[in-house]
């Protein structure tokens, strides 16, 4: 039998109220054992009280509400007391201190949804999303993980799977009877089967960039050469002076960063030095600091003056810039004072006419374009918000595998591998479209998800 454990569900430190939790057989009978109000073990669920708690000398340490959650019909199916008191530190840790004496044991991170999991109460993805909801810094990160805790992963995961499922029987009687050479499962249909299955799952590995970038946050570095514009452009994207702009070059010496919300998506935009021939140390440590932001962005603002920048030069700063992983957006500032500026006059080979952004930084003219270009180049116009996102990186790994497994069941069929090894590619994808539910789950898996949560969740 599970033991009860106790811990604060609300954020530590003074506030109106706090909420321990208590979760575990013996939870309504630890309260009630020093509540002083109605007897909780005799009120129906989802019913809250008022009373008094008191310690063992008969000294009142709180007036609070109980809230009583019966098993099975709680967050962790089983019995589930919530104690709302005053948010005194002092309040909080004498009543846990408390339960502690009466039997309860402090809970360790993520367990009270980590019993929930294993109660049945949800599957191992929607687990990751309660975290991924108390962790959403926007309105597309929260709504992903609300899709996620609903289940959208979830259902297009066993949907998958349950297909899979129903040939590898079929596959899996063929060799129970392999000395009278049947076949039971039709290898056309396994084939079409198969390829369709893959499909779906190159569509949720293609949502994996949107739903990283929504959950993460998108890394967009400012980069161009001295007075190209980097400041004022920042200024401009966040419609505030948080950048100091000057004509003085290197006035921007070390990287700023500041966080931009686009259609839901959080920008994590950075603002870096000047590239360029460093004149001095604490000029060349902030050059050195842009390439390293560079190499760890996912999206690089390139922005050049129109009025200074050759096409030479331009072409040398993105050889030296770009990544294999980054997204690329050439913006040419101060058209203002050059209107007559053109594509066709910086035509180079590491960006499309699509990837040219013409804007005055100081007049914020197309301004609003760029962001509409940043988003763009983030959410593919493939990826529905509406449709399942894959958001989590081990989520993204197993299903990587799993398709790697039906890729090879594809070349078995195609020749003549025996039904064996076919049958054991599939086990393999079925393997690994569990772990993503948590159908096939280890100890560590759960304590390397888990330890990840707060306490009091």
């Amino acid at each position: 039998m599970p033991d009860t454990i106790v811990a604060l569900a609300t954020p530590p430190g003074i506030g109106a109220i706090g909420v321990i939790r208590l979760s575990g057989p013996q939870a309504i009978q630890i309260v009630d054992a020093v509540f002083y109000g109605k007897k909780l073990d005799k009120q129906a669920s989802h019913t809250i009280h008022f009373g008094t708690i008191r310690d063992e000398q008969d000294h009142i340490l709180d007036e609070v509400l109980a809230s009583l959650f019966v098993e099975p019909r709680s967050y962790t199916g089983e019995n589930v007391v919530e104690i709302s008191c005053h948010g005194s530190n002092y309040i909080i840790q004498e009543l846990i201190r408390l339960f502690i004496r009466k039997g309860a044991r402090l809970a360790q991170p993520g367990e009270f949804t980590l019993r929930a999991f294993l109660n049945g109460q949800m599957d191992l993805s929607q687990a990751e999303a309660v975290a991924d909801l108390i962790a959403s810094s926007s309105e597309a990160a929260q709504q992903v993980a609300i899709k996620q805790l609903r289940g959208g992963i979830s259902s297009e995961i066993k949907k998958l799977r349950q297909e899979l499922i129903d040939f590898a029987s079929l596959i899996e009687l063929e060799l129970d009877f392999g000395e009278e050479d049947v076949e039971f499962a039709n290898r056309d249909q396994l084939r079409n089967l198969v390829e369709k299955l893959i499909r779906l799952m190159h569509k949720l590995l293609d949502s994996f960039q949107l739903g990283n970038a929504i959950k993460e946050g998108v890394n967009t570095v400012i980069a161009g050469r001295p007075n190209a514009g980097k400041s004022t452009l920042l200024n401009a994207l966040l419609n505030e002076e948080r950048a100091i702009v000057s004509e003085i070059a290197g006035t921007t010496r070390d990287t700023i960063e500041e966080s931009l919300n686009i259609q839901g998506i959080q920008f994590r935009i950075i603002d870096t030095a000047g590239i360029r021939e460093a004149s001095d140390t604490i000029e060349a440590i902030g050059i050195q600091k842009t390439l390293e932001k560079v190499r760890q962005s996912a999206v690089l603002l390139y922005i050049f003056d129109v009025i200074k920048t050759q096409p030479a030069q331009l072409e040398a700063d993105l050889a030296q810039l770009l990544h294999p992983n980054t997204q690329l957006l050439v913006v040419a500032n101060k058209m203002d004072l050059n209107p007559y500026t053109e594509y066709k006059h910086y035509t180079n080979p590491h960006f499309s006419p699509e990837q040219w952004i013409p804007i005055s930084a100081a007049n914020e003219m197309n301004i609003e374009y760029l962001k509409e270009r940043l988003y763009q180049t983030v959410v593919s116009n493939e990826v529905s918000m509406d449709a399942a996102i894959v958001s989590n990186v081990r989520h993204y790994e197993a299903l990587q595998k799993a398709k790697e497994s039906l890729e090879a069941v594809i070349q078995g069929l195609g020749s003549a591998v025996t039904t064996d090894f076919i049958a054991m590619d599939i086990r393999h994808s079925l393997a690994y479209l569990g772990e993503i539910t948590g159908e096939i789950s280890t100890e560590d898996l759960l304590d390397n998800i888990f330890s990840r949560f707060c306490i009091g969740k």
